[in-house]
């Protein structure tokens, strides 16, 4: 039997872990498809209806992977209770009469390096140790490098002159980034495509729509799981700022909790756990650059948020800062949500309106 790995969808930054397994592990590697619909009817029929919706999403990830063929599959915890879904999830699978390995790259909320490798030279005998720092190094950078780009992007994206160019471009980078491992090229590519990027024409007026996006991790970053919603803001010409990232989550968040905590001191006296604090601290950093409102997903009954969320709203009623809850499970409407940002968008500016007409 041909030895294939799988891992869940999680936008772009498939590119990236496919090419790091692939490299070190010498085997197929095949992510799981771009999730749909039927990715969360799968993940929603197995799954115990008290989890979130990021494990449901991940499940039926599995689900459609191992129907494809794969045998061994790879998933990573997260900063709050998803930590220790990796047991239930294997489990479910068990019993549903699949074969496979599976190895979970977190222990107690923790990559260890070592352990990580140990778990790969299972998979090729001939790994050596430099190999898989140098591979796992490169891996670090492309997506330090590709947050880089995005954050240009997402400034500018709406306003391009012609359609769907910047999508295109990073397409070119991405793979670029996948041909080659030496860390001096990729470097070289990534200068490249940033200038490239930044050369593209767009029309952005000075005084457009800001909105920041803030919450929860995967629905801050997997854009099924929001339906889309940058893409939406894009298409009514809204300049996004989104905080959330992988290279946010993999090096930043550490070192920024001191900050944050001193920032927020008027509010919490405490983490939040998962993003909760972080968020807390974005809606305070958003209101000071004066942006016109704020967008806030969640996953329904995310609990770090849950927590988060009644704090976000008495800041924003003492700094009159609109902002609208989104929080998505298996039966919300794409169509609903559509209808509400619209309505958002519309309050925003008149709010926008009513400050110019102060000012006159």
């Amino acid at each position: 039997m041909t030895k294939t790995i799988s891992f869940p969808h999680m936008a772009d930054y498939y590119m990236p872990i496919k090419t790091f397994l692939s490299r070190t592990t010498k085997l197929k590697v095949k992510p799981a498809p771009t999730i749909t619909k039927k990715t969360i009817t799968l993940g929603a029929k197995y799954a115990p209806d008290s989890v979130c919706l990021p494990f449901k999403y991940n499940l039926g990830n599995f689900i459609e992977s191992l129907e494809d063929g794969a045998n061994i599959l790879f998933t990573a915890g997260g900063g709050c209770r998803y930590r220790y879904y990796a047991e239930i999830t294997e489990t479910i699978l068990k019993d549903l009469g699949y074969d496979f390995k599976f190895y979970n790259l977190i222990s107690n909320g923790k990559l260890k390096i070592t352990k990580v490798y140990k778990e790969f030279k299972e998979l090729n005998p001939n790994l050596k140790f430099t190999y898989f720092i140098h591979q796992l190094l490169y891996t670090l950078l492309f997506i330090w490098n590709m947050d880089k780009i995005d954050k240009i992007i997402r400034l500018r994206i709406g306003f391009e002159i012609e359609k769907d160019s910047y999508i295109k471009e990073k397409k070119r980078m991405l793979k670029d980034f996948t041909s080659t491992s030496s860390i001096i090229k990729m470097y070289y590519y990534y200068f490249k495509h940033k200038k490239l990027t930044k050369k593209i024409p767009y029309a952005k007026p000075k005084n457009c729509l800001k909105v920041g996006i803030i919450g929860e991790l995967y629905t801050a970053m997997e854009p099924f799981a929001t339906y889309f919603l940058e893409k939406e803001l894009a298409k009514m010409h809204v300049e996004i700022k989104r905080y959330t990232n992988l290279s946010y989550l993999l090096w930043q968040k550490k070192f920024m909790q001191r900050h944050m905590l001193r920032t927020t001191k008027n509010y919490c006296k405490y983490s939040l756990g998962a993003d909760g604090l972080d968020n807390v601290y974005r809606t305070i950093k958003l209101i000071n650059k004066s942006y016109d409102g704020i967008i806030h997903t969640k996953p329904f009954g995310c609990t770090p948020e849950i927590g988060a969320i009644p704090i976000i709203q008495k800041i924003c009623q003492e700094k009159e800062m609109p902002i609208i809850f989104f929080s998505y499970d298996v039966e919300t409407s794409d169509e609903g949500i559509k209808t509400r940002l619209e309505a958002f968008e519309d309050l925003i500016k008149i709010r926008r309106m009513k400050k110019w007409l102060k000012v006159i």
